[in-house]
């Protein structure tokens, strides 16, 4: 059973696909929800399996990951929310890069929680509701 709708940062998304420990701590958050990502996030794993060529068969784990989610496309109302997060956070003395900006205004347009390993990059953008962890080292 479904229980709502989550938006997956790229950093997570990378965790699940290469089993790493971390995606243990953000299994609880995923488990049983729709799994969104942002198209930025998509050309993000696509521009570092590119830089780190990666070759044929990583490619394919990667497009074979990716079908577990549902990717969220660009209109103009996360265009308009985009530039709002980003000048408010321009604003307040913390600059958000572009890529965090769109995942954000994904989220918000979508007004779904965001579920993330680096919340600071996000902290402040009114309306944004953030789902994260704490991982002991």
């Amino acid at each position: 059973m479904m229980t709502g709708k989550v938006l997956v940062d790229t950093n997570v998304v990378s965790y699940t696909m290469r089993g790493k420990r971390e995606a243990e701590a953000y299994e609880r958050h995923l488990s049983n929800r729709l799994l969104l990502i942002s198209f930025i996030t998509v050309g993000e794993l696509y521009y570092g399996a590119e830089k780190g060529r990666w070759g044929q068969s990583q490619m394919n784990r990667l497009d074979e990951h990716l079908r577990n989610f549902l990717v969220v496309p660009y209109d103009y109302r996360i265009a308009r929310l985009y530039g709002s997060a980003r000048a408010g956070r321009q604003r307040s003395g913390r600059p958000i890069s572009s890529s965090d900006a769109w995942i954000a205004a994904c989220a918000l347009r979508h007004e779904i929680p965001l579920v993330t390993h680096n919340a600071r990059d996000f902290e402040g953008i009114p309306g944004l509701a953030l789902i994260t962890e704490v991982l002991p080292r």
